[in-house]
């Protein structure tokens, strides 16, 4: 997947939130100061954005372009976005507020459009415009399926799909070649970031892989397309044991028990591999938990929250538990996946070089051009990108 962007660079944290409300809440405070002093001090300005920046409007967005010294409007729509690994927040979608949001990224995002980030030890796919961050905070890239709207020009190197079909003996598109890496990709062993996927001359592995990979995007898409949500079997489903407190003290998991401890609320059963589900070396469920539960300095915008746990959180929480144990379980299939690929055979980088689809040209490491978008620039001029 030759195009990759780097994660959005938001700048400032208030930006951002788990839930919507807080965001509208944010900007209403930020707007709702006159004294361009204060407003600033609200605003957190940095290098890159300060109250008197212009900026067009982020792509597929309708917010102001208008400098935010003198913006008293409404909030702009906040959008889900994914942060970290699984975690699904709430962003304004206004680029007079991110420091860098990668329009190149929103362009091309749309219900056909797959995100796959590399997050340290694995690689997360999202429907949903990604943060590229790790729950450790490190920087990862962000490379799309498709290069422009639409579903058109698959994001992979020219030529790759034909190879493989002509050694595979079936028809291979674009989703099984993401399917296949989603199963099959680890990181490199230089130890400088970066996936290794191997691919195999095998028909009957390749089969194999790419009905893991499809299993894997189901779950971490959430059933996005297919109409039903990720369920675990009947006896396994995590429930709500206890109700969740309004201000939950921390978050603890009972092994005897497999519960998972909020507070003093319970949900349960939530396997141990669920618990120890790490990504950076970060507990997934401790982070989800911690970005909803972390207190701001007071009389900043970031200190404007929920006051109160709410319902809606529960549900997300026990979907991401899901999630987890649904990954969890595929481990197993993608070891021994591993195992019959060491074996080989195995299509080498020579191999490729040989086919003509090595080295990929400069030009499909690029944004492609998408001469039919319409953006709007800086204090409302027309662009054309």
């Amino acid at each position: 997947m030759p195009w990759s962007a780097a994660p959005l660079r938001l700048g400032r944290g208030w930006v951002m939130a788990p839930d919507a409300g807080s965001l509208r809440a944010r900007w209403n405070a930020l707007v709702g100061v006159a004294e361009e002093e204060q407003r600033g001090v609200l605003f957190c300005p940095t290098r890159s954005r300060t109250l008197h920046s212009a900026v067009g409007q982020l792509p597929g967005h309708a917010a102001p372009t208008g400098r935010m010294a003198r913006e008293s409007g409404p909030c702009p729509e906040p959008v889900r976005v994914l942060h970290g690994a699984f975690d699904q927040q709430w962003l304004i979608p206004d680029q007079r507020l991110i420091d860098a949001a990668r329009p190149e990224m929103w362009r091309v995002a749309d219900a056909r459009q797959v995100f796959v980030v590399e997050q340290d030890e694995l690689l997360v796919l999202s429907t949903l415009v990604p943060d590229g961050r790790s729950p450790a905070g490190r920087a990862g890239r962000i490379r799309p399926l498709y290069r422009r709207p639409g579903g058109r020009e698959p994001n992979l190197a020219p030529g790759l799909t034909g190879l493989l079909a002509g050694l595979l003996g079936r028809e291979v598109g674009a989703d099984d070649v993401l399917a296949w890496i989603t199963a099959t990709a680890h990181p490199g062993a230089d130890g400088f970031g970066g996936h290794v996927v191997p691919l195999t001359t095998r028909p009957e592995l390749w089969d194999m892989g790419v009905a893991v990979g499809r299993r894997m995007r189901w779950v971490e898409l959430r059933g996005e397309g297919s109409g039903k949500r990720p369920r675990l079997p009947g006896g396994q489903r995590p429930y709500v044991r206890a109700p969740l407190p309004a201000c939950p003290a921390g978050l603890r998991y009972d092994a005897e028990e497999r519960a998972l401890l909020v507070g003093e609320g319970r949900i349960a059963p939530v396997p141990k591999a669920v618990w120890e589900f790490r990504v950076g070396g970060v507990g997934v469920l401790e982070s989800w938990f911690a970005s909803r539960t972390a207190t701001a300095p007071a009389g900043t915008l970031a200190a404007i929250g929920v006051r109160a746990w709410p319902q809606e959180w529960t549900s997300e929480l026990l979907e991401l538990v899901t999630v987890l144990a649904l990954l969890a379980g595929l481990r197993g299939e993608q070891r021994e996946l591993g195992r019959l690929l060491d074996a080989g055979p195995c299509i080498g980088t020579d191999d490729l070089r040989r086919a003509g689809i090595l080295p990929v040209p400069d030009a499909v490491r690029r944004p492609a051009s998408v001469l039919d978008h319409h953006e709007e620039g800086p204090e409302g001029q027309f662009v054309l990108v």
